[in-house]
C-alpha cells in the first residue's frame, strides 16, 4: 500500500481556464477603475477628464481574452507594463482618494501580468506534454518505414 504525500496540482485545463478568468475579470476592472476615477472619482480636472480615454486601448484585447487567443495574452503582457508604470507614479505622486485609485490599479495589473504569464507558460507545458505523449508522424516518410531495398 502506497502513500503518496506529494502535493497534486489540479488538472492543467482548470489552472488555464482559471488564469483566462482572473485576466478577464482584472482588464475589466481596469477599465471600469479608469473610466471611474477620470470621469466621477477624482478627475484631474472638475467634471471629468480627458484622461478616461486612457482605458481605449484595454478595451482591445477583450474579444481575444475571451477566444483565449495565445497571442493577445501574450502581448497583454507587455501593454499592461504602461498601466502599472502609471498606476505607481500616480499613487506616489497623487494624494488622497487619487492615491488609493492609482494603488488599485497597480494591484489589478500586477494581478492581469501573473494570470496571463502564467496562462500562457501552462499552456505551452500543456502543449509540449500533449505533443510528448502523442507524437506526430516523421514528415519526411510520411509515416511509411521500408525495410530493405525494392
Amino acid at each position: 500500500m502506497s502513500t503518496d504525500t506529494s502535493p497534486t496540482l489540479p488538472h492543467p485545463s482548470n489552472r488555464i481556464d482559471f488564469t483566462r478568468w482572473v485576466a478577464v475579470v482584472s482588464l475589466f476592472g481596469l477599465i471600469a477603475l479608469g473610466l471611474s476615477w477620470e470621469l466621477w472619482l477624482a478627475p484631474l480636472r472638475e467634471g471629468g477628464s480627458w484622461w478616461a480615454l486612457k482605458v481605449l486601448p484595454l478595451c482591445i484585447p477583450i474579444s481575444g481574452l475571451l477566444k483565449n487567443r495565445m497571442y493577445t495574452y501574450r502581448w497583454m503582457s507587455l501593454l499592461i507594463w504602461v498601466y502599472f508604470t502609471e498606476g505607481v507614479v500616480r499613487a506616489w505622486s497623487d494624494k488622497g482618494l487619487s492615491a488609493g485609485l492609482a494603488l488599485g490599479q497597480t494591484m489589478l495589473c500586477l494581478s492581469l501580468f501573473v494570470a496571463v504569464a502564467l496562462h500562457v507558460r501552462w499552456r505551452f507545458q500543456t502543449a509540449r506534454a500533449n505533443a510528448l505523449a502523442n507524437p506526430q508522424l516523421d514528415d519526411s516518410t510520411d509515416g511509411i518505414t521500408t525495410t530493405g531495398s525494392q
